[in-house]
């Protein structure tokens, strides 16, 4: 997987350090992947134990007709962007208590690249 990288100054005198940074470019294909531990409640395009995610992006949340959302959800004023998104996959009890999910992503690669697969597959 290529990562980008970011020159510093180490000092004045025009040396550069090369750090790698924190993640890789969001990959749609690894992003598939994760997606299939998702489908044990979502798909692309019916609902199930959770909502279909065909058209997320832009989407108020608890906003997908014939879905049965949590109070909480539906009035939260979420609108799914990559950044609600990810603090969504991140913790979703942390940013709306009381929604149904509590399923997660810990590391930020996953959340990235799962974000990237909907960004792509989810139109």
């Amino acid at each position: 997987m290529l990562r980008t990288a970011k020159l510093l100054p180490a000092v004045a005198v025009g040396i550069f350090i090369i750090v790698p940074s924190a993640r890789a470019a969001p990959s749609a294909v690894h992003g598939e992947e994760i997606y299939q531990s998702c489908q044990d409640c979502h798909s692309l395009d019916t609902n199930d134990v959770g909502p279909k995610h065909r058209g997320v992006f832009g989407r108020k949340a608890g906003a997908v007709p014939d879905y049965s959302y949590s109070v909480a959800l539906k009035t939260s004023g979420i609108v799914w962007t990559e950044d609600t998104l990810d603090k969504w996959l991140a913790d979703p009890q942390k940013l709306v208590p009381g929604a149904k999910m509590f399923f997660h992503l810990d590391a930020a690669q996953d959340r990235a690249d799962v974000i990237e697969y909907l960004k792509e597959r989810a139109k």
